[in-house]
């Protein structure tokens, strides 16, 4: 059984969490939030982008970095930023994957950054344009992993419904 996880800390915007965890749910990655939030739980913006899926997630909050850590100790983990030296594409992801994002406005903590630069990725984007959106990127991130997995336990092929191939 393969593991993957998706790690939001302090997202701001509702509806890129509630994408984030409709992704995490049709691919059954784990999704991790770490506090603060900017936003409620119950929040309708995040509720309506995945409220029905939302049943189906395997969710974890966290108070800050240090706890998430403290509980999660085994993780091989995966820094998403704009800063990163590696593309994305060119890091092989073991099981037990960690995909870290950072907040929308501000990323993750230069610190963490500094201390990890092996584990640092970037998803390659024009020079002159900031970032791409968190659930886009989550996105990106979740099938990379996925696709170096050979989707494991995903159904591979689609059905239409009047008629057959």
């Amino acid at each position: 059984m393969y593991n993957i996880n998706i790690v939001l800390a302090e997202p701001q915007i509702p509806q890129n969490t509630g994408n984030i965890s409709r992704t995490c749910a049709v691919t059954g990655a784990r999704l991790h939030l770490i506090k603060p939030l900017g936003f409620e739980v119950s929040d309708k913006h995040l509720k309506r982008a995945g409220l029905d899926y939302w049943d189906k997630l395997d969710i974890s909050y966290y108070e800050n970095f240090a706890d998430f850590f403290e509980k999660n100790p085994d993780g091989n983990f995966f820094y998403f930023t704009t800063k990163g030296r590696k593309t994305y594409s060119d890091v092989k992801y073991p099981n037990n994957s960690y995909l870290v994002f950072g907040r929308e406005d501000r990323g993750l903590p230069e610190e963490l950054l500094y201390r990890n630069p092996e584990s640092c990725v970037r998803i390659p984007m024009r020079n002159e344009l900031r970032s791409l959106n968190l659930s886009n990127s989550a996105a990106i991130a979740v099938y990379e992993v996925l696709r170096q997995w050979d989707y494991p336990d995903l159904n591979r092929e689609g059905k239409l419904t009047k008629y057959t191939w």
